[in-house]
């Protein structure tokens, strides 16, 4: 199965790029599912379809073409079925602090259960075979980041935090709902945490398969957007993922000669330019801006036919190379990072356990060592040509 994972700035148009992407899909035949991970949905809005219809409906992907499913998760529909015990303890604590029900219950809907419902849906439709391209139509870049880095994030507070807080709560817990005046969580809670858990397993070997899943980045010929697809690009590099294309929605078409949009087209003539530099060699695709809103299932096939010219497949694996790899040399490992548009001073990094954590801006990304690494430490780091090289030696 592929999964191709479309990112952007909020309003670039991915919505409409993936939903695109997935009609294309379809007619070359690939089972399609295009699934919106963005909590803000707009994914029915975009194929125009009846608000009815596919409300009652999004529990479950919904055909709307052949081979063209969608699914919007419904985080209502997901507590009850997978985060009972979770919300339900979450919502009970909040009703003693003064809130009434159904400020309670609105509370307990915490960041990241939608994310984490999608993954469930991802795994499961990989073990089922159900379809073959999974297109997500992800929310803006940082809550996509998010996304990315729950697998891990989950992973290690499974392994380092989860027994023990389970196991000195189990221990504590008859003295300690006596005297507090909140109930602490039962082990109910804890077996809810260690089954969603289990629904995930795997989905962070999948992510980081450059084989299974792509990044397309979708951006405008602005700076402030093109700047924030350049930062996209190197965060999701630091979480293991590979982007294979970058896709410039509303570039103002040649039949636009009104001079009101002179300046605009200077604009953007300027940083189109900028964009193919930058983003070498990973290549970059062009959408002209529509005279019309893309809304409806025939606007959507016609944005698909420029954007694949026709003939292209989305589902074709064009470029695998992977944004860290590990080297051994004479006396010395090194860590290589693809780290592109990253000054110097922007990054840091050090030694925790068996990890290596590398930060760049407010991002931290913990990179697990092979077992031949982990007694070494870092001594020296080069950033040349946007490849990041760590030297790691043995220290006395």
């Amino acid at each position: 199965m592929r999964i191709l994972l479309y990112s952007g700035k909020g309003g670039v148009g991915k919505t409409s790029v993936a939903a695109a992407t997935g009609v294309r899909l379809a007619e070359l035949g690939y089972r399609t599912l295009v699934m919106s991970v963005d909590p803000a949905h707009s994914l029915a809005d975009s194929f125009d379809l009846e608000s009815g219809l596919f409300q009652a409906k999004t529990s479950e992907p919904l055909e709307i073409a052949p081979n063209l499913s969608i699914h919007e998760v419904n985080i209502q529909k997901e507590i009850k079925r997978h985060w009972a015990e979770i919300a339900g303890y979450i919502t009970g604590v909040l009703r003693t602090s003064g809130l009434n029900d159904v400020e309670a219950e609105e509370m307990a809907i915490f960041p990241g259960m939608e994310e984490l419902s999608a993954m469930m849906y991802v795994n499961q439709y990989r073990r089922e075979s159900r379809y073959d391209v999974v297109v997500l139509d992800c929310a803006p870049t940082a809550e996509s980041l998010r996304f990315v880095s729950m697998p891990t994030t989950l992973d290690w507070y499974m392994k380092h935090i989860f027994p023990l807080q389970r196991g000195i709560l189990r221990a504590v817990r008859p003295l300690a709902n006596r005297v507090s005046p909140v109930e602490l969580p039962p082990d109910s809670y804890f077996a809810n945490v260690k089954e969603l858990f289990n629904k995930i397993e795997g989905i962070d070997t999948l992510m980081e398969d450059p084989n299974i899943t792509s990044v397309r980045l979708v951006t405008n010929v602005e700076k402030m957007v093109i700047r924030e697809t350049q930062r996209a690009f190197v965060y999701f590099s630091l979480h293991g993922l590979t982007v294979d294309q970058v896709i410039v929605n509303r570039v103002l078409p040649d039949t636009i000669t009104d001079a009101y949009f002179l300046e605009w087209r200077a604009s953007q003539q300027h940083f189109l330019g900028e964009v193919v530099t930058y983003f070498a060699p990973v290549p970059v695709s062009q959408v002209p801006l529509f005279p019309h809103e893309v809304l409806g299932l025939p606007r959507i096939t016609e944005l698909a036919r420029v954007l694949y010219d026709g003939q292209a497949d989305p589902a074709a694996v064009t470029r695998t190379e992977r944004p860290y790899d590990f080297t051994k040399h004479e006396g010395y490992y090194q860590v290589h990072l693809r780290v592109p548009f990253t000054e110097k001073g922007e990054v840091g990094l050090f030694k925790k356990g068996d990890e290596l954590v590398v930060e760049i801006g407010t991002i931290r990304r913990h990179i697990g060592l092979p077992a031949s690494m982990m007694a070494l430490t870092p001594v020296r780091a080069k950033l040349d040509g946007g490849i990041l090289s760590v030297r790691m030696e043995e220290r006395p």
